[in-house]
């Protein structure tokens, strides 16, 4: 299947928007102290369970906030980490650096940093949640961290910034995994929690800018489905994916190998989204694999068949999806953004390699260029939010 003329057209604005993302946007390291009006915390949602005879607080999240001296930009940005991580993602890196979230309050922007349902201080209820996934501490080296090592698809070889050699022993993986969480493995749970709970958090915030990373993404895509009036932007950082069936990267000769069983039968998601004309069961997307790859080292997408149905409540929202050079996110997000397109919604797309910013795995948060990688979100907001 061919790349349609709107997909061209949003994937060559995005790579001239882009093009001159440096000049515009020049990310500084400082010294100076952070310029907080306020700061604090709240969790949102949740409600009471009975665990044991006993009554515990499930389905919220925890959020962080930091409101600047001078807020110059009228909708905050809330910061969800992907699966097994918390908000420590966003708060510092692992060799001592400022994170995303302090680069944004230094932009005027108001913070709140998320610790999903059942993760960080949103405590984890067994009895309640089920059981617990997690990557193990030889999957963060295989997949965040030291993945030119293992080479296990063909970007991998490419990554060179993560701060240390990416073992165990050295202080900044240490000070890594040290962070990483057991997460939900029921997605439709976390999911449906997880979309509840921010919904309750802009109900008490107000409108805001979602920014999410790999597994949250889907709960951004079904937040801004149910409220697109409550996402003024909406940003996925190597967004969960890809559409429908996940892809197993194996290495050499063959690289990819789809999955059994469809992981997001919506599409986006585990759980319902609204599309138009209405879908009663996901089984009414009719999909189809691409017979060949858009490009070499990419993998063959799912896609709808002809005719196919629309995303109305996202295609309200702008959307940013933003892609590293090394990361095995770079097999496969261009499906993510062919089928948002498809479906009607059309993001921006921008590939880091493409602007200038190599070297790049899935944890680009936390890595030596971070604050690169955050000025080219703040050039989209700045451009896209006026």
């Amino acid at each position: 299947m061919k790349w349609n003329s709107v997909a061209l057209h949003t994937c060559s604005a995005a790579v001239l928007l882009f093009v001159g993302v440096q000049a515009y946007q020049t990310p500084r390291v400082t010294d100076d102290p952070l310029p907080v009006a306020r700061q604090g915390y709240l969790f949102a949602g949740g409600i009471y369970s009975t665990v044991n005879g006993q009554q515990v607080m499930t389905g919220h999240l925890y959020a962080e906030y930091r409101i600047p001296l001078k807020q110059t930009h009228p909708w905050p940005i809330v910061m969800i980490p992907g699966a097994c991580c918390s908000g420590t993602d966003f708060t510092g890196t692992p060799d001592g650096r400022e994170g995303w979230a302090q680069f944004f309050v230094r932009q005027g922007y108001a913070v709140y940093v998320v610790d999903p349902v059942g993760r960080g201080r949103a405590a984890y209820q067994t009895a309640v949640y089920g059981a617990t996934a997690g990557p193990g501490i030889e999957g963060v080296q295989r997949f965040f961290v030291a993945t030119e090592r293992y080479k296990l698809w063909p970007q991998a070889h490419l990554h060179t910034q993560w701060p240390g050699s990416g073992a165990p022993g050295d202080p900044f993986f240490d000070q890594f995994y040290a962070s990483v969480l057991p997460s939900i493995a029921d997605a439709t749970v976390t999911q449906t929690l997880n979309r509840d709970a921010i919904l309750a958090l802009v109900e008490k915030i107000g409108p805001a800018i979602m920014l999410t990373h790999s597994q949250s993404a889907a709960f951004g895509w079904l937040v801004a489905d149910v409220r697109p009036d409550m996402v003024k932007g909406l940003i996925g950082v190597e967004p969960n994916g890809p559409p429908f069936v996940d892809i197993s990267v194996v290495g050499q000769p063959n690289w990819f190998r789809d999955s059994a069983t469809r992981s997001r039968p919506w599409g986006l998601t585990a759980i319902p989204l609204r599309y138009a004309p209405a879908v009663g069961a996901a089984s009414d997307l009719e999909i189809v694999r691409e017979e060949t790859a858009a490009g070499p080292d990419l993998s063959r997408c799912w896609l709808q068949k002809s005719a196919p149905r629309l995303l109305p409540n996202l295609g309200k929202v702008p959307i940013l999806v933003l892609t590293a050079e090394a990361s095995y996110h770079a097999a496969y997000d261009h499906c993510t953004v062919r089928y948002l397109d498809q479906a009607g919604v059309h993001p921006t797309f921008v590939k880091l390699a493409d602007v200038g910013i190599r070297g790049n795995g899935h944890m680009l948060m936390l890595e030596k260029n971070n604050f690169e990688i955050a000025g080219v979100i703040s050039t989209w907001l700045e451009t896209t939010l006026r």
